[in-house]
């Protein structure tokens, strides 16, 4: 690993030196053993990773508590540190390391970054530690460190084994329609057993879940859907309910499309005041099937919580149960894939029109959707114990406002670089808005150059 030396100005010291420890940010002295150091990269490795500043420490002071700036000498002297961090298995390279400086002060400090990993990472002294907050929490019972096992991936509920009789799943109207439209066909009974959602003549979770005509009947409060409509624009309050809330239930596929259908059919009944009156919301249903989609597929089955969509004047939450599973975080859930479920992932795919036709794209597709409409793309957060995706109505800045936004920096604008800009898809639909900034007053052409696009610019 290349590891640099950054140099940095004064500001940065002190905007260094007044940063908080939270739940992704650690600050420890230089003169930290080494082996304690790894209960905070154990607790970030098995969290949602975060970073560590090894050489700012907090020490009495004559006005109480204070921050300090004391580094390392020089790099040599930090040797100890990754010494360590080589034998953490599997930490691996799961994160990077740089040494800053600031120019007149004495000393460097270490900045570590450690990505959330796909596996549990072990501190020295043989322990697994979470980071809650600004702490770092070990886990000492094998209760808690299955259930972590569960949070990370590495064990999937769906494969549990229900003490059921495998009629349940092998002789139910969901899976003999299913096989109706499956190519090569297969009897019910030989399909569980090959594709192991029958394991030693009993179904597992995953059979249940999409084959049963009732798995809510089975697995009840983690199989569901639960929609609430709250007519505010703030926080969610029971008084503030229009009606009691409402529960989509049956196998996986039904319950995805039941529930995509019933949230739509809500939200076409909400108005907004606009330009022209009362406007009728809209979210792009493709939007609304993809996170619901993924909030069913990716959620933890472990945890005792359906999946909630709640409805407000100005915005749709989709909560599902559950950490973000292995290495994914939410800052490259967009950019990676790691199916918590692969099983129901998979085998939901083989269903006449799958709810995850483009497996693993769930995520940009309701992000591209938000695009189209001019609304904001989702907002995602990691919870306690869940994954929450907001659904936000608010316009992005009309493409007029864009256009000019850009020319504050740059010469000229070309069609081709609008439509970029905008989304907009139409050559002819972005000229219509350079027409419009023209009769305002606020765009002219750019004098025409052979062999060069036409363009626009403000007026000279």
């Amino acid at each position: 690993m290349d590891i640099v030396l950054k140099n940095l100005d004064f500001q940065a010291y002190e905007e260094l030196l007044v940063i908080s420890e939270t739940h992704f940010v650690d600050l420890k002295s230089a003169d930290i053993a080494p082996a304690k150091l790894t209960r905070t990269v154990s607790a970030f490795a098995n969290t949602g990773g975060g970073e560590i500043y090894v050489g700012i420490e907090e020490v009495e002071g004559v006005d109480g508590t204070e921050r300090v700036w004391k580094g390392f000498l020089n790099q040599e002297a930090a040797n100890p540190i990754f010494q360590v961090l080589e034998q953490l298995n599997p930490l691996g390279n799961n994160y990077t390391a740089e040494f800053i400086s600031i120019e007149n002060v004495p000393d460097i400090v270490l900045h570590l970054t450690i990505f959330k990993t796909g596996s549990i990472v072990f501190s020295t002294d043989g322990k697994a530690y979470a980071r809650r907050n600004a702490q770092n929490l070990p886990i000492t019972s094998d209760e808690a460190l299955e259930r972590l096992r569960y949070d990370k991936g590495i064990k999937s509920f769906e494969d549990e084994i229900l003490n059921i009789d495998r009629s349940e799943v092998d002789n139910s109207n969901t899976i003999i329609e299913f096989l109706l439209d499956t190519v090569p066909a297969s009897e019910p009974n030989v399909w569980v057993e090959k594709q192991r959602v029958v394991v030693d003549g009993r179904p597992t979770v995953a059979g249940v879940l999409l084959y049963s005509d009732n798995p809510q009947s089975i697995i009840p409060k983690r199989s569901a859907i639960k929609i609430l409509r709250y007519q505010t624009k703030h926080d969610a309050e029971r008084d503030l309910l229009v009606f009691d809330p409402i529960t989509i239930e049956g196998p996986l596929y039904e319950l995805i499309y039941a529930a995509v259908d019933k949230v739509k059919e809500i939200i076409e009944g909400i108005e907004k005041a606009g330009p022209s009156g009362m406007e009728k919301i809209t979210y792009p249903e493709e939007a609304l099937h993809e996170l619901v989609t993924n909030a069913v597929l990716h959620r933890d089955y472990n945890v005792a919580a359906d999946v909630q969509v709640r409805i407000f004047d100005n915005r749709v939450e989709i909560e599902s149960p559950g950490h973000l599973p292995g290495h994914v975080t939410v800052a490259n859930i967009s950019k990676t894939q790691f199916a918590r479920n692969p099983k129901i992932v998979r085998l939901i795919n083989k269903f006449k029109n799958p709810p995850n036709k483009d497996v693993g794209e769930g995520i940009n597709t309701a992000f591209e959707a938000m695009g189209k409409l001019r609304l904001k793309e989702p907002l995602i957060a990691e919870l306690n114990d869940s994954v929450l995706v907001t659904l936000r109505h608010e316009s992005l800045a009309s493409p007029e406002q864009i256009v000019m936004d850009y020319l504050k920096t740059e010469p000229e604008i070309t069609n081709a670089i609008g439509r970029d800009l905008t989304g907009i898809k139409s050559e002819n639909s972005m000229k219509q808005v350079f027409y419009r900034l023209r009769e305002r007053g606020q765009l002219e052409q750019t004098p025409k150059v052979v062999g060069k696009k036409p363009s626009w610019r403000k007026p000279v």
